[in-house]
């Protein structure tokens, strides 16, 4: 009978009939795979926080740079250019419009002076009228050349050329003197400008 044996020797039959092997090595695997899980979540977990704390920089240099630029904006300065622009804009477009006029006047110049050389042409080398002409043209330089030194205006001859090359610009209320280079890639029109400027 069962009891007639030593409890010790039950407890031990009784074991013996349990496999508990299967068991441990099913507990075994279960803590691997928990460890394996926390520290898979852990490194998840850290990367994250890498991640926010690159975007909290980031987000820290944005609120920097919109708040700098916030504080140097000025409405006032803002809208005085704007008034500047348009103040040089309607400049700009005078002056187009000056150089417009300008151009058809010397477009009208050049016709009339074709017109006078055909006519010169067609009278000849020897033609009266051209000698008259010509006088008539010494004349009329002689005449402006007075004109310009009565206002202040002293045109130089090129001797290379025996075109009138300078001018020199004396304006006694000032006590100014200016000295001009004509160049042929500027008009007419700018020196004539330029001189009234300065007398």
């Amino acid at each position: 009978m069962l009891l007639d044996e030593h409890p010790a020797v039950i407890i031990g039959q009784c074991v013996s009939n349990f496999n508990v092997a299967p068991d441990k090595a099913a507990i075994s695997r279960s803590a691997s795979s928990y460890n394996d899980l926390e520290n898979q979540r852990k490194s998840q977990i850290k990367v994250e926080q890498d991640k926010l704390q690159q975007l909290s920089r980031q987000l820290g240099s944005l609120q920097s740079q919109h708040n700098l630029t916030t504080k140097s904006h000025n409405p006032a300065e803002h809208a005085a250019e704007i008034l500047r622009l348009d103040t040089e804009k309607f400049k700009v477009a005078k002056q187009v419009s000056d150089l417009e006029i300008e151009e058809e006047r010397l477009a009208s110049e050049l016709e009339r002076l074709k017109a006078e050389l055909e006519e010169v042409d067609a009278q000849g080398i020897e033609g009266g009228d051209v000698r008259r002409a010509h006088m008539n043209d010494e004349d009329s330089i002689l005449l402006q050349l007075r004109v310009y030194r009565m206002l202040g205006i002293k045109p130089e001859i090129d001797p290379s050329t025996g075109n009138y090359n300078k001018a020199t610009i004396t304006n006694p209320s000032k006590g100014d003197v200016h000295l001009v280079t004509f160049d042929p890639q500027f008009s007419r029109y700018f020196y004539a400008d330029y001189i009234w400027n300065r007398m």
